[in-house]
């Protein structure tokens, strides 16, 4: 019994890990704490549980972990809705990862190197949602900056041109990324989608923007500069700028 408990216990460490949409960390790495977990008081019979862990695990085990984590959660039917918002999402979080990364290499500010980490978590969560229900991803083999969605690729081309004018500027493209983000999350989470799993990684996807767009805010803000929403209400803004900063259920940054 004694072996059987500590080989439980070790699973639950290594399955548990990562799920935390929160992280602007500085390595490649994701980690959660069992009690920020508790404090939620998840029903037990909540695939979300089994998400967590209080360790810290690389990046290619975070994501090992994280398609358990997405596979826990019962197959269900996939409306055409559901299909649509999986592909614009998945490329949606690229551009946010490519658009940090290039405006890190220019201006060196750490919140872009950051919160690109933070990106490829999110859109690696999309993909696994894809692969459980054997979707196309309509990302393999993504090449930075270009992308199938033509909406994407034109909002793309001129958000670069502008990130590139001052670092003023490039700040105010990340925190139009997050404005864009969380509003396409909250309509997705509203109209399209009903999907346990799908709901679960999106509401993860959002509280990460709202992390994100409280770091943009602030940094905009200490330079003299307000931030005026383009996509979500000033309401919206208003909320999230005064709340805290959030930690999740687990696997996502």
């Amino acid at each position: 019994m004694k072996t059987m408990n500590q080989s439980f216990k070790f699973l639950l460490l290594v399955v548990l890990a990562v799920f935390t949409l929160t992280g602007c960390t500085k390595e490649n790495t994701i980690s959660t704490s069992l009690q920020s977990y508790q404090a939620m008081k998840l029903d037990p019979s909540d695939p979300a549980r089994n998400c967590v862990d209080e360790n810290t695990v690389s990046a290619t085990a975070a994501t090992t972990v994280l398609y358990g984590c997405i596979n826990s959660f019962a197959v269900e039917h996939l409306s055409a809705a559901e299909i649509s918002s999986l592909n614009v999402m998945r490329e949606e979080e690229l551009l946010a990862m490519d658009i940090y990364t290039t405006m890190y290499t220019l201006y060196k500010i750490p919140v872009f190197n950051n919160i690109s980490k933070s990106e490829l978590q999110h859109t690696t969560a999309v993909k696994g949602l894809l692969d459980k229900y054997g979707l196309p991803d309509i990302a393999a083999n993504h090449v930075t900056g270009v992308f199938v969605n033509t909406n994407l690729q034109t909002l793309y081309n001129s958000l670069l041109a502008k990130g590139k004018l001052s670092l003023n500027d490039a700040l105010t493209v990340g925190a139009t990324i997050e404005d864009l983000d969380i509003n396409d999350l909250v309509n997705h989470i509203s109209n399209d989608v009903d999907n346990a799993d799908i709901l679960f990684v999106y509401n993860n996807l959002e509280r990460g923007s709202r992390n994100h767009m409280r770091a943009f805010y602030r940094i905009l803000q200490n330079r003299g500069i307000t931030y005026v929403p383009q996509y979500i209400s000033q309401e919206q803004l208003t909320q999230i700028i005064t709340g805290l900063h959030e930690t999740g259920s687990g696997c996502l940054n």
